[in-house]
């Protein structure tokens, strides 16, 4: 069975009544509207109540804020780490593991346990993970971010003079 062979059974579609178009039949005068009042004379806007404040109108709104300094980590775990089977790791080395992607900013977290020495370079680094990277003898590199992360103080704004 093809989609163009499929067809509606005998007498379920029926046409559109039409209605609006004189006295010769059902539908006329009127159209179907009752007599008089608001929905008989004009079209009513969807989401009308009424004159009762409306649905969309009554549901609170979006509310809080969003830090423009916000800097989203993708968190990364001495487990995998210790997986990777490397002595020097770097943002490189995680992007073509799969780690994390070309453009994200990297922090190393302390789940798991490390057993050889490495030398690994991120963006930022919990306590427990520079500890437990230290502890097994390797060293710890905290790479710059490409951008500054904070307001002006307020010192350095326009001063009168």
């Amino acid at each position: 069975m093809k989609l163009h062979d499929l067809h509606s059974p005998e007498g379920s579609t029926h046409r559109k009544k039409i209605v609006g178009r004189g006295i010769g039949g059902k539908g006329g005068k009127t159209a179907g509207r009752g007599t008089k009042g608001q929905k008989a004379r004009r079209q009513i806007p969807a989401g009308f109540e009424g004159g009762q404040i409306p649905l969309l109108q009554r549901i609170p709104k979006l509310k809080g804020f969003t830090n423009p300094f916000r800097v989203a980590y993708t968190p990364v775990n001495l487990d995998a780490l210790a997986q990777l089977g490397v002595s020097e790791i770097n943002l490189d080395v995680l992007v073509t593991n799969g780690l994390a992607r070309k453009k994200d900013f990297v922090k190393i977290l302390g789940r798991g346990t490390l057993s050889s020495a490495l030398q690994v370079s991120a963006h930022g680094f919990s306590a427990s993970a520079k500890a437990a990277i230290e502890a097994a003898g390797g060293t710890t590199i905290v790479v710059d971010l490409p951008f500054s992360v904070r307001p002006p103080a307020a010192g350095n704004q326009h001063q009168n003079r």
